[in-house]
C-alpha cells in the first residue's frame, strides 16, 4: 500500500509500550492489594480470593482476553483493562507469599503488640518490604503484556485500524512472505528485541534487588 514500514514500526512501538505499561499499572495494584488482604487476614478471606485466582488460572489468559474483547468490542481502553485483569493473579500470589512470610517477622509482631491497627501494619510495615519482588515481577509483566497485545492484534482483536500495531503488521505481512518478507519480518524482530530487552532489565533488577540470589 506504499506505507513506510519503519514509521509504522516506531509508532506501533509507542502503542505496544503504552499498552504494556498501563496494563501493568492495572494488574499490579489490584493483585498486590488482594494478595495483601489474602495473606494477612487468612482464613475465609484467603480461601475466597485464592479460589477466585485458581478459577481464573484454569482459563488461558489469551482465551479470556479474546472472549472479553469479542463481547465488549475493540478499543485501546478496553484492551488495557482486559490485559490488566487477566494478569492480576500473578501479583496476588507473589504478594500473598511474601505477606505470609513477613507477618511472622519480629518488626511486624512488635507493631501488632503495641497496638498498631491492621491497615497501618499492612501499608506502612509489610507493603514497603514486599515492593522488591513486585518491581521485578512488574518488569517481566510488561514484556508479557506486549506479547499478549501483539497476539491479540495478530488475531484481529487488538488495537483497531488504522492505528499501527506490531501484531497487526505481522498479520498483514504474512500473506506476502514469499515476495515481500520485510513487511512481517521487521515488526516481528521489533517484538523480539523489545521483549528480550525488557527481560534483560528484569534479570538485572533481580540481581540488584536480590544480591544474594547470584551467589
Amino acid at each position: 500500500m506504499g506505507r513506510d514500514i519503519w514509521t509504522r514500526i516506531v509508532y506501533g512501538g509507542r502503542i505496544s509500550l503504552i499498552i504494556g505499561f498501563l496494563a501493568m499499572l492495572v494488574a499490579g495494584p489490584i493483585g498486590v492489594f488482594l494478595g495483601l488482604i489474602s495473606g494477612y487476614r487468612g482464613r475465609l478471606t484467603d480461601v475466597i480470593i485464592m479460589r477466585i485466582a485458581d478459577a481464573q488460572l484454569s482459563i488461558p489468559s489469551i482465551l479470556l482476553a479474546v472472549a472479553t474483547i469479542a463481547v465488549l468490542g475493540r478499543n485501546l481502553l478496553i484492551l488495557i483493562v482486559v490485559l490488566g485483569i487477566t494478569k492480576w493473579v500473578e501479583y496476588a500470589r507473589v504478594a500473598r507469599a511474601e505477606v505470609l512470610h513477613l507477618k511472622e517477622e519480629d518488626f511486624v509482631l512488635a507493631s501488632t503488640v503495641v497496638g498498631a491497627k491492621p491497615n497501618r501494619v499492612l501499608f506502612q510495615h509489610i507493603l514497603p518490604n514486599l515492593m522488591t519482588p513486585i518491581i521485578v515481577l512488574a518488569s517481566f509483566s510488561i514484556a508479557e503484556m506486549i506479547l499478549a497485545e501483539a497476539a491479540l492484534s495478530f488475531l484481529g482483536l487488538g488495537v483497531p485500524p488504522p492505528t499501527p500495531s506490531w501484531g497487526s503488521m505481522i498479520s498483514d505481512g504474512r500473506d506476502y512472505l514469499s515476495n515481500a518478507w520485510w513487511v512481517a519480518t521487521w515488526p516481528g524482530l521489533a517484538v523480539l528485541i523489545t521483549v528480550l530487552a525488557i527481560n534483560f532489565v528484569g534479570d538485572w533488577l533481580t540481581e540488584v534487588l536480590h544480591p544474594r540470589s547470584v551467589l
